[in-house]
C-alpha cells in the first residue's frame, strides 16, 4: 500500500488521478474544505479528506508530522494545487501577486521541502510537481501566473538533482491548458479556452500519464506535443518565439 498526499485534490486533474488510483493506495486529500472533499470522494474507500490551508507554514508542517506519526512515511506527494488570474501586468496589485505565489509557488516549495526531507531520509520517494508549460513559455497577461511557474519548475530541477543520489525521484509535469475549472477564475468570459482549443487537454488523459510514470525516475512530462515542440523552438529561437507569442499566440482577451 502507498500513501499518496495530493494538493488541490478538489481541481479537475486531481479529481481523475483519484478515479484512477489503485484502491489499495492510501489517499490523504488536502484541499480548502474538507467537507466538500468527503462528498466528492464519498465512493473511495482508502481516503483521509482534510481541510488545510497550504499557505499557512505551521498547519502544514503539523500535518506532516501526524501524517508520519500515523503512517510512517509518504511514498507519493503531488503537488497540484494553483490558480491563475489573466491580466496586464500593471493591473496586478501587490497582494494579488503575492497570493498567487503563496498557493503556486510557495506552499509547494514548503510541502517539497519537509516531506522531501523525509523521502531523502528513507531513501525512497517520489514528488510530482504539477506545474504549467506556462513555466517555460511566457505569453501576454499571464505575467505573475508564469513567474510563479518559472520558479517552481527552477526549484523542481535543482531539488530532482540534490534528491536522485538518495533514491527519491522528482518529476515536474508542465501541460498546457486543460479543460478544468482552473478557467473559471483565470478566464470567466471562455474567450481564451475557445481559443486555444485546439490545444486543450482532457484531465482524464492528464490524470492517466502521471499515474503511469508514477515510482518511476521520469524527469519531466510536458504535453500536448504541440506545445513541447513549441517550447523547444521556443528555446532555440527566442526572437521568433517572441514575435509569434506576441502576435499570433497572443489570444487572451481576444
Amino acid at each position: 500500500m502507498r500513501i499518496v498526499a495530493i494538493t488541490g485534490a478538489s481541481g479537475g486533474i486531481a479529481e481523475q488521478l483519484i478515479k484512477q488510483l489503485p484502491e489499495e493506495d492510501m489517499l490523504l486529500l488536502l484541499g480548502r474544505s474538507e467537507e466538500c472533499l468527503a462528498e466528492l470522494y464519498k465512493e473511495r474507500q482508502n481516503k483521509r479528506c482534510i481541510g488545510l490551508d497550504i499557505t499557512d507554514d505551521t498547519a502544514v508542517e503539523n500535518f506532516i508530522n501526524q501524517v508520519y506519526q500515523e503512517f510512517g512515511r509518504i511514498d507519493v506527494l503531488i503537488n497540484n494545487a494553483g490558480y491563475a488570474v489573466y491580466k496586464n501586468f500593471e493591473a496586478f496589485s501587490m497582494t494579488e501577486i503575492r497570493d498567487m505565489f503563496d498557493v503556486n509557488t510557495f506552499a509547494s516549495m514548503n510541502f517539497c521541502r519537509l516531506v522531501g526531507g523525509k523521502m531523502k531520509e528513507a531513501k525512497s520517494g517520489h514528488i510530482i510537481n504539477i506545474v504549467s508549460m506556462s513555466g517555460y513559455m511566457a505569453t501576454g497577461q499571464s505575467s505573475i501566473y508564469s513567474a510563479s511557474k518559472f520558479a517552481m519548475i527552477g526549484y523542481s530541477d535543482t531539488l530532482r538533482l540534490e534528491l536522485v543520489p538518495h533514491g527519491v525521484f522528482v518529476t515536474t509535469v508542465n501541460p498546457g491548458p486543460v479543460a478544468t475549472k482552473f478557467f473559471d477564475q483565470a478566464d470567466p468570459s471562455g474567450s481564451y479556452l475557445d481559443s486555444v482549443k485546439a490545444f486543450t487537454l482532457q484531465p482524464d488523459v492528464v490524470a492517466a500519464k502521471i499515474v503511469n510514470i508514477l515510482g518511476k525516475k521520469k524527469r519531466q512530462l510536458n504535453m500536448p506535443l504541440a506545445l513541447n515542440a513549441a517550447h523547444k523552438a521556443y528555446t532555440l529561437f527566442p526572437t521568433i518565439a517572441d514575435f509569434l507569442a506576441g502576435t499570433v499566440f497572443n489570444l487572451k482577451g481576444k
